[in-house]
Order: C-alpha cells, then structure tokens, then sequence
C-alpha cells in the first residue's frame, strides 16, 4: 500500500443539488427498460396506452390510469442522491481530475437506472451498460492523457477486460445458476473506475458486492423468500459495491 497526499478538502454541496434534477430521467429509463427480455422496450401504459413522459413523477404512476410503472415511489431519488453524495465523497477525498469525474458521475447516473432494471426484471439491458463502458474508457482515456497517468488507465483497461471475460466465463460455464451476460457487460465500466485507483480497490469492490450478494441471500433463505435454486439480480451488489469501495479507498488516501 502506497500512501497518498492529503487531498484539499474543498466539497462543494451544490453538487448534490444535481441529483434531483437527474432523478426524472433515471426514472423514465427505469420504466422504459423494467420489460422482459422477449417484449419490446415500453414507451406507453401497458393498460390504458397513455404514452410515457419523457420525465418521470416520483410517484412512479401512469397519469391516467395510475398503474404503477417502473420504480416504486421516490426510491429512484433516494437512490440517486446517495449515489450523488458518494460521487462527492470520492472525487474530493481522492481528488479526482475532472475528466475521471465525468467518467464516475456518468457511470453512476447510468448504474442507479440499471439497478432499478435488473431488481425488476432480472436484465441489465446492452443499450445501458456498452455506452456506459465506452463512457468511462474514453473519458479516463481523456483525464490520463491531461494528468499523465497513462499506467492508471492501463490499469483501468486490464481490469476492465479481465473482470467482464472473468463474468463471462462464469456465466457461460455455470448458465443459469451463475452470472448473467448483462453482468459481464456492466463488470467492466465499474472495474474500469475502480482500477483507476488501484488493484486494492478492484479486489475492495469486487469483496463488497459478493460480500453484500452473499448476506442479503441467507437473509432472504432463512425468512423463505427464496429457495436454494433460485438466482438474485447481481448488478445490484455489483453497483453499491463499487461506489462503496470507490468512495472507501478514496478517503483512506491509500492505493495498492
């Protein structure tokens, strides 16, 4: 482990202050896109066909009918400030380059959707999770080549790649009782970001969320919500593991 200068500590709160206004758009993604894998992605009300706003309320409703569509009421803006509030955690204590945080800001924005997705219908759709790789690739590309830090982008690249063959691999070994394809393509951007900082924040982020998947399943075994063959959404864990060990190490000042 290799110590690392004390950042300033300059947070600026109006930031947060972004998180409600993205809100309506995660939510609007997560409606669209909480459809199963054989149906078309949802542009209208499934009962009454009133088309969908292209911002969605809070309250998670069809303004016609009231069916419930997509997320359930305000956890998309809960979950979207929590995530705000670990992005500015992570970039002010690791004192991020702008162009990194461009890369963390979008991915999380991205991920929030994408956890809503997959808790719903068990997917992690290719038009979120490709665009979000290429997202943070290019712009910590951008943010090495500004720093010159061209070996933390390599290191983001290797962990990238070798992250989504490893899901891959498993996913094709194992089929159905082991990770989905859509894991193996969300894998790289968040080890993309968290190779950015280090092999001890990879191995940090990829320990929280098996840690998190394995406890929120015996829970869910012994209350009898599910059985031993069932499968759990993983992107979830994989998501609040990253932002969780990102922000972690940041403010531990240390990477390995």
């Amino acid at each position: 482990m290799v110590d690392r200068p004390a950042p300033a500590r300059t947070a600026r709160p109006w930031r947060l202050a972004a998180a409600p206004l993205l809100a309506p758009v995660l939510r609007w993604l997560v409606a669209v896109h909480s459809v199963p894998a054989d149906q078309p992605w949802r542009d209208r009300c499934p009962d009454c066909g009133t088309p969908l706003p292209k911002l969605g309320s809070p309250a998670g409703r069809c303004a016609t009918c009231r069916r419930r569509l997509g997320a359930p009421p305000w956890l998309v803006e809960a979950a979207t400030a929590a995530a705000a509030a670990l992005v500015v955690v992570t970039a002010v204590a690791g004192s991020w380059p702008a162009a990194a945080i461009v890369a963390l800001a979008g991915w999380a924005a991205v991920a929030v959707a994408l956890t809503f997705v997959d808790l719903a219908v068990h997917r992690l759709p290719d038009r979120l999770t490709l665009p979000a790789a290429g997202w943070v690739l290019g712009w910590l590309a951008v943010a090495a080549a500004i720093t010159g830090e061209g070996g933390a982008w390599l290191r983001a690249l290797i962990a990238a790649a070798g992250c989504g063959l490893g899901f891959a691999l498993i996913s094709l070994l194992l089929g159905a009782r082991g990770y989905g394809l859509g894991d193996a393509k969300l894998a790289p951007s968040a080890a993309a970001l968290l190779g950015w900082l280090g092999w001890g924040a990879v191995l940090a982020g990829l320990f929280l969320a098996f840690l998190a998947s394995g406890l929120v399943a015996l829970a869910l075994l012994a209350a009898r919500r599910v059985r031993w063959r069932d499968s759990l959404p993983f992107g979830p864990f994989l998501v609040a593991g990253t932002l969780a060990a990102l922000a972690w190490v940041s403010l531990s000042g240390t990477t390995s």
